[in-house]
């Protein structure tokens, strides 16, 4: 099985690679921390047939530059192509603005995009520093926590809204928040 799921999986890239060719792609970079604090950053090609995994690079040995994450992006830049990558897309972070410069002055049909979800999760941010809605997440965390604490009372909820789960709220991705609190 393993075999003929390799086979598939090579069939799927050499498709999303072909499309790179016609349509152009983005590479798109990442940045989390996992369990042990390391700092690691996803790659991934996008086209319109979808995402495409790269590779994870851990970045904890290493300062956090703008120098630092552009010779990345030109390395995953080479790899993919030139003449197939029209954007390149980050978080905000001021390092990965200046990679985006330097990668847009190498590569003049490369632009630097700021992610769209990394965008919208910090307006969220914002708007929950306002003293009333700060007040409601904080009640909604309370309830949802009270709820998963309980499992009879878990088991009931689930009962009532036909076996589904709420969201669990965390204060690091806003836009769950709304979607929990809906």
């Amino acid at each position: 099985m393993l075999k003929h799921e390799k086979i598939h999986i090579k069939k799927i890239m050499s498709e999303n690679e072909a499309e790179n060719t016609i349509y152009g792609c983005s590479l798109m970079a990442d940045g989390w921390r996992d369990r042990k604090r390391r700092a690691l950053t996803n790659f991934l090609v996008n086209t319109p047939r979808g995402s495409m995994f790269l590779e994870p690079v851990d970045a904890s040995s290493y300062s956090h530059t703008g120098d630092i994450m552009f010779i990345l992006f030109d390395h995953f830049i080479k790899q993919v192509d030139p003449r197939d990558v029209v954007q390149v897309v980050t978080d905000s972070a001021s390092n990965n603005v200046f990679a985006g410069k330097l990668v847009e002055e190498k590569y003049m049909h490369i632009y630097w995009t700021p992610c769209a979800a990394h965008c919208i999760d910090l307006i969220f941010e914002d708007i929950f520093k306002l003293s009333h809605l700060k007040r409601t997440l904080d009640k909604a965390i309370a309830v949802n926590t009270y709820i998963y604490s309980c499992t009879l009372l878990l088991n009931m909820m689930r009962e009532f809204i036909g076996q589904k789960n709420m969201m669990r709220l965390t204060m690091t991705r806003f836009a769950t928040t709304f979607i929990a609190l809906n």
